[in-house]
């Protein structure tokens, strides 16, 4: 996760002003900004001052990213191409990932510029904001500690919003096949949510995250397996294209840009793979592992996303496995066995994060023999929260969307470009100062997916499944 300030890398001409350090010999109250960050950046190269006991290879960085940014959320894609139709989701998906990619960029980008002039080897995305805004004009340093402590909390209940949306599936996909094999049981989604809090609470409890990783290691394997099983079956009696359409309704757009950037959206995991890079100068640039990366998850998101719609149509479910055939079909049997698996293995390592970050802003409020209790507590109200999340909110793929529209909207458009806009403000906007329009282009744009985004998933969420609101 995010690298903590490592005194031992600064050296001993610095002076710390809220939590960012600058070099002695630089009033920066009073020098001139550009001036002062070029020559601190001439003098501090943040990529040699990394020490790594393991740096990654440009190979192994790729391969991080790609598995960050394909898990479940592939599997929602047919039913984002239910919100756009057949030629929209192709272009829609192109454009989103353009522009995700972008923002990442710019997360990137100014994370290692603003490291230069810190003078810190590397930051993480918390971390980043606070040195951009320690950094920044002067009216806006003075809350450059109370700006990370909200991007810590934001991302701690980003991934949290995205454990409920798991929960959602672990029912959805045990209530399928418990119902098929056990007909009119009389069970309701709210007891199959409670059924699993018990398990939830007892691996949330998980403090090392050596304990989980083989967890990872499995849940993936039974994705790579579930998506073979999934192309199997679209592939077998595959409709006319011209079944389905173009292009629907414009109002269901925002269903549809929410869950793709749900989908692709792993923001915060970017920096710490690029954080933990021997060559960290290859992540960014033409080709760079970044945009390789997620051009191949654009290409894999596209494909699945069409192919699912064209097969299923307007019953494409949040989880494309929900749509498998039942009727003795033992791989499809399978599949939905596996997601569970899959996905509640996936929940327990995506809960370390947020816990990781909770514990972190609140561990020096409780004292030291109580911290162990207080750990348990908390780690199990915060397991709580999102089982009632999953069990109050219907729909997967209305979750999913209003998910992708709020928080991921936020996290992953929104603010990368307003950081990026914060450093070059006094710096260099470019000619024409075309970085300030680009930049407050995106984040209009991050802002409308937001707000239309949320208003139709709530109208969705509103209307239950029998449509009427």
């Amino acid at each position: 996760m995010a690298n903590s300030y490592n005194m031992k890398e600064f050296s001993s001409t610095a002076v710390i002003t809220d939590n960012v350090i600058y070099p002695s010999t630089i009033s920066i109250n009073t020098m001139d900004k550009k001036c002062k960050d070029e020559e601190v950046e001439k003098a501090y190269d943040p990529f040699a001052n990394r020490k790594l006991e393991h740096p990654n290879s440009d190979a192994c960085s790729f391969a991080n990213l790609l598995k960050s940014s394909l898990g479940s959320g592939i599997l929602a894609m047919p039913a984002a191409f239910k919100n756009s139709g057949t030629v929209v989701g192709i272009f829609g998906t192109i454009i989103l990932g353009y522009i995700c990619t972008h923002c990442v960029y710019l997360l990137v980008k100014t994370s290692q510029d603003v490291s230069r002039v810190s003078r810190v080897p590397s930051l993480g995305y918390a971390e980043t904001v606070e040195a951009v805004f320690a950094t920044g004009p002067q009216s806006l340093r003075k809350i450059s500690r109370a700006s990370r402590i909200f991007m810590d909390w934001a991302m701690a209940f980003t991934i949290l919003g995205a454990c409920a949306v798991y929960v959602i599936l672990l029912v959805d996909s045990v209530m399928q096949v418990v119902d098929y094999f056990y007909p009119g049981n009389g069970i309701t989604k709210t007891l199959y949510c409670l059924m699993f809090l018990a398990p939830i609470l007892v691996f949330t409890q998980i403090r090392n995250l050596k304990f989980l990783a083989p967890l990872s290691g499995i849940a993936n394997l039974l994705l790579v397996i579930i998506f073979i099983i999934c192309l199997y079956y679209i592939c077998i009696d595959f409709p006319s294209l011209s079944d389905r359409p173009m292009s629907v309704d414009i109002g269901k757009l925002p269903l549809f840009i929410g869950t793709v950037i749900f989908a692709m959206e792993g923001i915060g995991v970017v920096l710490p793979v690029e954080n933990n890079m021997a060559k960290p100068q290859h992540f960014l640039g033409c080709p760079g592992v970044l945009n390789i990366s997620m051009t191949v998850v654009v290409l894999l998101y596209m494909s699945m996303g069409f192919l699912g719609y064209v097969k299923y149509g307007s019953q494409a479910e949040g989880s494309i496995t929900i749509n498998l055939p039942m009727e003795g079909e033992i791989p499809a049997l399978l599949a939905k066995c596996f997601i569970v698996v899959a996905i509640f293995f996936t929940y327990t390592l995506q809960f370390y994060v947020p816990m990781e970050i909770v514990w972190r802003n609140t561990k020096e409020y409780i004292s030291k023999n109580n911290e162990n209790i207080a750990q348990i507590v908390m780690r199990a109200v915060f397991a709580c929260l999102t089982v009632v999340a999953a069990a109050t909110l219907p729909r997967l793929e209305q979750v999913i969307g209003l998910e992708g529209a709020f928080f991921y909207a936020f996290l992953g458009l929104i603010v990368p470009s307003i950081l990026h806009l914060i450093f070059c403000w006094e710096r260099d906007l470019g000619k024409y100062k075309w970085i300030l329009i680009k930049d407050s282009v995106l984040i209009v744009f991050g802002v409308f997916v937001l707000v239309t985004g949320v208003t139709q998933s709530i109208r969705e969420i509103a209307k239950g499944d029998n449509g009427s609101t």
